[in-house]
């Protein structure tokens, strides 16, 4: 499954922010008050504040996006849009006899492909960072029984609805006014 932001903030959500920034940064400059920013601008008071503190030190400049946040990705754009279209291709056009991929797989694939080494948790930051989930398996046991299951849903299951149901009234006994139970 995709995240449909991709996981974290695009360059146009970082761009929009820092717009707000530096339009703060302008404010400050016309000695408007931070109480006043904040309001005009829709932030937390405490957001003003830190950035008049910032802009106070360092001017706008203090105020500028610094980019996207956590280490830079050891792999290029090129390599992760390679990487991406391998894992479309699906574990059978890497020599996987089934159709799940972990993350020791996607580890051993990019180390493959690109010589690049990374944990577990990289190849997880990495596959999130791309816009990738983990997801639960939507494959069923060979061994199913439809017949068995729907019968089971259909009687065990009713059954057993049926006696909780009856523990939950007897759990449910309502004091009478005149001093006994109901």
């Amino acid at each position: 499954m995709r995240y449909p932001e991709g996981g974290g903030l695009t360059a146009k959500d970082r761009a929009r922010r820092e717009a707000v920034r530096l339009r703060a940064a302008e404010m400050f400059a016309q000695d408007v008050s931070q109480a006043e920013v904040a309001r005009r601008l829709r932030v937390s008071a405490m957001s003003a504040s830190r950035w008049y503190r910032a802009w106070k030190v360092g001017g706008v400049a203090a105020l500028a996006s610094k980019g996207a946040a956590g280490w830079p990705c050891r792999l290029n754009e090129e390599q992760r849009a390679r990487l991406e279209a391998e894992l479309e291709a699906g574990l059978a056009a890497h020599g996987w006899s089934d159709q799940r991929w972990t993350l020791e797989r996607v580890a051993d694939l990019i180390a493959r492909l690109f010589r690049i080494h990374y944990s577990l948790r990289g190849v997880s930051l990495l596959l999130h960072r791309m816009g990738w989930s983990p997801q639960v398996s939507v494959h069923r046991a060979a061994e199913r029984d439809e017949v068995v299951i729907t019968w089971w849903k259909i009687e065990q299951w009713q059954r057993i609805k049926r006696r909780q149901r009856l523990k939950d009234d007897d759990q449910r006994e309502v004091a009478d006014p005149r001093g006994g139970l109901t």
